[in-house]
């Protein structure tokens, strides 16, 4: 019996650190209103949000994705910013997206 409740505590306490957690990296949405599109340079979106998390190709054109996630106890919140830049490295386009209340 003595290791049912072990097992038991063991099992109950993984199941919470596993329901706690976030993936990404988080970026300061603050600056997403600064974005302009054929103005703003590949220069300006690095000094704002650091490195992207994810980095492709979409026909041709380089896009960079900064995205975070956050896990609490059965809640997710998530905020995404993806740009398109143009040939020349200048933004061509841009999505962001949150279910963060406050951003």
């Amino acid at each position: 019996m003595k290791h049912f409740w072990r097992f038991g505590c063991v099992a109950g306490l993984l199941l919470i650190s596993i329901g706690c957690g976030s993936f990404g990296k988080d970026f300061d949405s603050d600056m997403v209103k600064e974005i302009t599109n054929r103005q703003t340079s590949k220069t300006e979106i690095l000094n704002w949000f650091g490195v992207p998390f994810k980095e492709g190709n979409e026909n041709g054109l380089e896009m960079w994705t900064y995205q975070y996630d956050q896990y609490s106890m059965g809640k997710t919140n998530s905020k995404d910013l993806v740009i398109l830049f143009d040939k020349i490295g200048v933004v061509k386009a841009y999505r962001f997206t949150t279910s963060f209340d406050k951003e």
